[in-house]
């Protein structure tokens, strides 16, 4: 199935050199989808998932979809600033059973896999060298919701590598070049939300729109970009580009994704939406250091520090 509607390029992984990889897409900071990377990897069902995780705990993200829908700019809280819950990954899945993952959009991120059996095989201890990477900044970390959830307008300030284990996403893609047509949630807004409205966030909603508020934003659409990742596919996204990520059925969607050092270092240097949030998080630490403080004195500490390092 080739459902791409998008010039972002295709290239198998046994026509691509590590150093091709790096002269055509990561120095120039170009987005590439690479297939055949994980061609041996199982389907992560949830079947799958609960046979090897069990009862780990992760924490999972509250969205409310009935908030959600009525558009980002209206949120107090995006991405992982909403409300978080610890949660077993057992209990998780028979949500998802039951349809209740769907109904309140609860979302399984950032959940790390280093202490897992998912990623020990050689072929996940490898994955980076086939592309020529070989400094990780993070491990890997898996990501799991409904079909229906979507993770709002949004950059990273590092390359990224994002893989589709099971279901289709559809990624909306803008350049760097777009960022002020996007309409980012301001710096300053840190010293009073902390991380929970964050500035690597737009304020546009990309279902429901409102050009009256955001003008500029029907420049930016003649930059858009769509990409359909499917199981087994590793979308490379530099550091910048603005991204939305959704699924295309209404079924659990698993991905994994791995953040990279920038190469080349002047790539990481010019990059303004990596300052950008470097200056929101600086802006954010007495507010984190404020509730850090706060949690010491409540009964059960660990969970609330948890979920603050959760959102840095």
């Amino acid at each position: 199935m080739n459902l791409s509607i998008s010039s972002v390029p295709r290239v198998d992984i046994s026509t691509l050199t590590p150093e091709a990889f790096s002269q055509r897409y990561q120095q120039t900071g170009t987005p590439v989808v690479i297939t055949g990377l994980l061609e041996n990897e199982p389907d992560w069902t949830l079947d799958y998932l609960c046979a090897k995780i069990g009862d780990r705990e992760f924490i999972v993200r509250n969205y409310e979809r009935a908030n959600y829908n009525s558009g980002e700019a209206k949120h107090s809280r995006v991405g992982s600033g909403v409300a978080l819950e610890t949660m077993r990954f057992s209990d998780y899945a028979e949500l998802l059973r039951r349809g209740e993952v769907q109904e309140n959009d609860l979302y399984l991120g950032k959940a790390p896999l280093k202490t897992t059996q998912l990623t020990q095989t050689s072929t996940w201890k490898t994955l980076g060298d086939k592309l020529g990477f070989t400094q990780p900044v993070t491990d890997f970390k898996m990501y799991i919701g409904s079909g229906s959830h979507r993770s709002g307008l949004h950059y990273d300030i590092l390359d990224n590598t994002l893989i589709q284990l099971h279901g289709v996403k559809k990624i909306v893609l803008f350049p760097p070049s777009q960022t002020y047509n996007l309409y980012p949630f301001p710096i300053l807004g840190h010293l009073r939300h902390g991380m929970k409205l964050r500035c690597c966030f737009s304020q546009v909603s990309l279902e429901h729109p409102d050009f009256d508020a955001f003008p500029k934003f029907k420049q930016a659409l003649e930059h858009k970009k769509e990409v359909i990742l499917e199981r087994g596919e590793t979308l490379y996204l530099p550091a910048g580009w603005w991204h939305d990520v959704s699924g295309i059925h209404n079924t659990m969607m698993c991905s994994v994704n791995r953040f990279w050092r920038i190469y080349p270092a002047r790539r990481a240097w010019l990059n303004w939406e990596r300052w950008r949030s470097i200056l929101g998080v600086f802006c954010a630490i007495p507010y984190i250091g404020s509730n850090l403080i706060a949690a010491l004195f409540q009964p059960h500490p660990q969970s609330t520090i948890r979920q603050i390092l959760y959102r840095i």
